[in-house]
């Protein structure tokens, strides 16, 4: 069930960070990612991950699951 609430909830948002999706889901970023990877796997989504230097100070960067992007194609 988790697989497809995943599903519609980045069909109809189109991208989110692994934070997003774990505050949204209350699941732990590293049990997300797992489940990231079986639409990964499937070609329905695709990664990304921010750049590793900041030039801005919102600290956001100091949380790599606010970086990490997820995107439904």
């Amino acid at each position: 069930m988790i697989l497809s609430d995943i599903r519609k909830y980045l069909s109809e948002n189109k991208t989110a960070t692994l934070k997003d999706l774990s505050v949204h889901f209350d699941i732990e970023p590293d049990a997300m990612q797992g489940m990231l990877q079986e639409w990964i796997r499937k070609g329905k989504v695709r990664k990304y991950s921010g750049a590793p230097h900041c030039s801005h100070a919102c600290a956001k960067c100091t949380d790599p699951a606010a970086m990490e992007l997820y995107e439904w194609i």
